[in-house]
């Protein structure tokens, strides 16, 4: 059984097996501490029992099978104790090489290894049901799940954050995103998502940039921009109240109280693009209209607001080709950035799509793109078109954020950043 079934069998005899966490003795006792996926609890033998010998060359990270009674005893890990009646050593492990007190590259270098540790572990479990709500959400409201090409011959984002590849003689390059795809797709189903790997060569040594990461993303034929961001809103909010719901535990281990996410109810405040540049200029921040937002401007934004919140219209030129021009004032896009709280920044970024095709083209001019190589997605413009939005999520950023981490490498497992590709 799991050890997080143990309270269940208090007085009786239980089957376990997994590695050892924790370990210390003497000349007559034993004690470790099992761990699995599910959790850890204190195992004790002595030197009377036959498998004591056995349970003395154990170490560190040794996998192990054992049977024994188990017994409440508030002192131990976990309230529980198990006392050993059968102990054996399945594999035994060298010397572990992480101890106590490790640096941040050094435990990257053996992410094999640390991944196995218990604030990792609970990460990774909340990340499982990060991405089960996700799709939870699409599918109950209508949406069909498709995939688009991880290799393209066209730009999505900016040509400067593409990942050139090799493809028979040809210029091709990992996607920033499906979104290109996805228009052309919506004119069937209508309703799309994905979660898949994106990839952007940004030369950033920030705390929430990675070169690789997971993309949910979201586009619709008939929606606007109002409907876009209430999705986005029903989204968020499902997610936490998932997570919040089956994680509960593993949010408290990484110090993120359950009860203030739950306070992250929608709707979510909106801010136009100039109202926040005049809010960064009020305390002293030197950033100009026309400026995109990084990390130090999003983390000073947050501080205004307890629960995500929305940065709409950006300027035309800061954004991306597709963007829809607002109706109500030209020089701006029908865009929004939602940012989370607490200093976390951007984790989604949405639009209404441009539906004119001579707008398309102009802009792509000006982003120097050649207009010949998007005569495909131009096409989506030509036959049928109709009023469509979308979106895309960064899962590591919405993990981090939940998970309360310093850092965004801790969101996924392996981390691909500017300088590290192993392991």
């Amino acid at each position: 059984m799991k050890i997080s079934e143990i309270p269940k069998y208090v007085g009786k005899d239980v089957d376990l097996r997994g590695w050892v966490y924790r370990k210390r003795e003497s000349k007559s006792i034993v004690f470790i501490v099992l761990r699995d996926s599910s959790g850890i609890v204190q195992c004790v033998i002595k030197d009377d029992n036959k498998d004591f010998p056995e349970a003395q060359k154990a170490t560190i990270e040794s996998s192990v099978m054992l049977s024994g009674t188990v017994n409440k005893d508030e002192r131990a890990p976990g309230g529980y104790e198990i006392k050993i009646k059968k102990f054996k050593i399945v594999g035994l492990a060298d010397v572990f090489p992480i101890t106590k007190d490790q640096s941040t590259e050094f435990l990257l270098d053996v992410r094999h290894l640390w991944i196995r540790s218990r604030k990792l572990t609970n990460i990774f479990k909340i990340r499982s049901e990060t991405f089960a709500a996700v799709h939870e959400y699409f599918r109950k409201n209508g949406f069909y799940e498709i995939q688009s090409p991880s290799i393209t011959g066209v730009a999505c984002e900016g040509g400067s954050t593409l990942f050139p590849i090799k493809y028979f003689g040809k210029k091709a390059y990992l996607t920033q995103s499906w979104q290109l795809y996805a228009e052309a797709m919506i004119f069937s189903l209508e309703k799309i998502y994905c979660i898949a790997p994106s990839f952007r060569a940004e030369k950033s040594r920030t705390r929430r940039h990675l070169a690789e990461y997971w993309h949910a993303e979201m586009e619709a034929a008939w929606v606007d921009h109002e409907e876009n961001m209430r999705i986005q809103e029903e989204l968020i909010t499902h997610i936490i109240n998932r997570v919040v719901k089956n994680c509960s535990e593993e949010l408290e281990f990484l110090g993120r109280d359950p009860k203030e996410l739950k306070k992250m109810v929608m709707p979510f405040p909106r801010v136009k693009y100039k109202k926040a540049v005049e809010m960064l200029q009020n305390v002293g921040m030197k950033v100009e209209y026309g400026d995109d937002f990084g990390a130090k401007e999003e983390r000073e934004l947050t501080k205004k607001f307890k629960k995500p919140f929305f940065v709409v219209e950006y300027p035309k030129g800061t954004k991306a080709f597709y963007m829809k021009e607002n109706p109500k004032d030209p020089a701006t896009v029908l865009c929004d950035d939602l940012l989370a709280p607490e200093g976390y920044g951007e984790i989604i970024g949405g639009s209404e799509r441009e539906t004119d095709i001579e707008k398309l083209k102009e802009m792509l001019r000006l982003k120097g793109e050649k207009v010949k190589n998007y005569e495909w997605y131009l096409d989506t413009r030509r036959y049928g078109s109709v009023p469509h939005s979308g979106f895309g999520m960064g899962m590591e950023r919405v993990i981090m954020w939940i998970c309360k981490l310093d850092h965004i490498r801790d969101a996924i497992p392996f981390p691909r950043t500017i300088n590290r590709l192993y392991p």
